[in-house]
């Protein structure tokens, strides 16, 4: 039966962490796939080939090495995998940074295209949580692509995590498929593993996000385009284009005036101490303008 096999508890145990444990569990069973840490040499090879496949590297560039997964598991890292009747679908990996083992960092999650749609990757990220809070860890970070409307969506809403920083081209040039030419603008999000709206979105309930009287500081046009609006107001959206990982290839120098429009907007908001509140469906960024404190 898909679940949850190596999230180990005892009487010990605070309410908080049986209720992330329990939600994983929840998780696993409803992507229908069996989750676990993984820590030997064919495992963590698996993880390799899954990961060229997501995004399409080839094998002389893969976005990380078996060795490299087998040397951070034996420092006590976490790699975990997400298995459909025994064929591995999904994969995710991090590492502990400052201050000691208070805040572990997720570098790479992904799933298969084809299990899409089953939440698969939810299910991992809730496990990781599950995981790092049995081992007294408060807060996961990891970055993503704001111009990727669904992975924006996933992050803010889904799991409630919170944009801490606007990172520009932040690990250089990449050579695969989804990134393609494209500078690598990262945003740094903060899960907060014991927040109200952490606990909520964990069993299911996803940060809803009211932009009502918002202005608009970055549009889409007819054209597909980004269109710069008014950025004075108190809250103001930052759309981002439907699909941008289409338009890269259909329209590479649209995805680039895209890239530079959502840092320029975005960016500057964020280093101005603003907080992005959430992120709707609709493809806005709701964005709540304050002094840095």
């Amino acid at each position: 039966m898909a679940g949850v096999t190596d999230l180990i508890r005892d009487r010990r145990e605070s309410p908080p962490v049986d209720a992330a444990c329990a939600a994983a569990e929840a998780a696993a069973r409803t992507a229908g796939v069996d989750i676990r840490v993984l820590d030997s040499v064919s495992e963590l090879e698996a993880v390799r080939r899954l990961y060229e496949r997501i995004w399409r590297t080839g094998e002389n560039n893969p976005p990380v090495t078996a060795d490299l997964l087998v040397a951070m598991t034996k420092a006590g890292s976490y790699v975990s995998g997400a298995f459909d009747e025994g064929e591995l679908v999904g994969a995710c990996f991090g590492f502990f940074s400052p201050p000691a083992r208070a805040t572990l960092h997720s570098h790479i999650a992904g799933v298969l295209a084809r299990t899409q749609g089953r939440n698969v990757g939810f299910a991992l990220k809730l496990h990781q949580r599950a995981w790092a809070m049995l081992r007294g860890v408060s807060e996961v970070v990891w970055t993503y692509d704001p111009l990727i409307r669904r992975n924006a969506y996933f992050n803010l809403a889904k799991l409630a995590a919170d944009p801490v920083e606007y990172l520009p081209n932040f690990y250089g040039p990449m050579d695969d498929d989804i990134n393609r030419s494209d500078d690598t603008d990262r945003v740094l999000v903060r899960w907060r593993l014991e927040t109200p709206a952490v606990e909520a979105a964990c069993v299911g309930l996803p940060r809803q996000t009211d932009a009502g009287g918002a202005a608009v500081a970055l549009g889409v046009s007819a054209a597909g385009g980004p269109v710069a609006g008014r950025a004075d107001a108190g809250t103001v959206l930052v759309g981002v284009p439907p699909d941008i990982e289409a338009m890269r290839e259909s329209d590479p120098a649209c995805a680039a005036d895209w890239r530079k429009a959502v840092r320029d907007v975005l960016g500057e908001l964020l280093a101005g101490g603003a907080r992005v509140r959430g992120f709707d469906r609709a493809g806005w960024y709701v964005v709540d303008k304050q002094e840095a404190k």
